[in-house]
């Protein structure tokens, strides 16, 4: 019997701090499944997910105390992934304009209103380099609940970056993306 642990990792950047992780993991008796790691603004953060046997799971939440002060892990109970036979798909929106406060905020407030979950977000800001200011790119996968009425997503997305004044598409996620 496995049981599955989330960690949500931050601190400041610098090297060893993966290595660190999975050491601890390892030692523990984990099995390091999926992550996803990044460094923003000078600090290392993200989210890995650990399979541990079920009597082992307390130690290993306890071996990764010691890593407070060079990262801060909170563990969380894993679940086992939704069942994705419900019939739904997974959507990918890509989004480009110049930077300003609300953009992530409209656009999924048009996403939840759809009913549609955010499964991945990646954004960076740019020099805009004609115009001069800022640029404000995003990519997301979501995923659509079966009987989702994509003409009418479509509409709502295309009416919004009609209004914010920015480039959205709305394409089918291709894993291998």
């Amino acid at each position: 019997m496995t049981t599955t642990l989330v960690l949500s990792v931050i601190g400041d950047d610098r090297a060893g701090l993966v290595k660190a992780l999975a050491d601890v993991i390892e030692t523990g008796g984990g099995n390091w499944e999926r992550s996803h790691l990044s460094e923003l603004a000078g600090k290392f953060a993200g989210i890995v997910v650990v399979s541990v046997p079920s009597d082992r799971a307390d130690a290993l939440r306890t071996a990764l105390e010691p890593l407070q002060g060079l990262l801060d892990v909170t563990v969380h109970d894993g679940s086992a992934p939704a069942d994705p036979a419900g019939g739904g798909q997974d959507v990918r929106v890509e989004l480009l304009g110049n930077d300003r406060p609300g953009i992530v905020g409209a656009v999924s407030g048009v996403l939840a209103q759809h009913g549609l979950s955010v499964a991945e977000l990646v954004s960076t800001t740019s020099d805009a380099p004609m115009a001069g200011g800022r640029l404000f790119e995003a990519i997301a996968v979501a995923t659509v609940p079966a009987g989702t009425d994509l003409d009418a997503l479509q509409a709502d997305l295309e009416r919004l970056a009609t209004e914010i004044m920015v480039d959205l598409t709305l394409s089918p996620h291709d894993d291998e993306d």
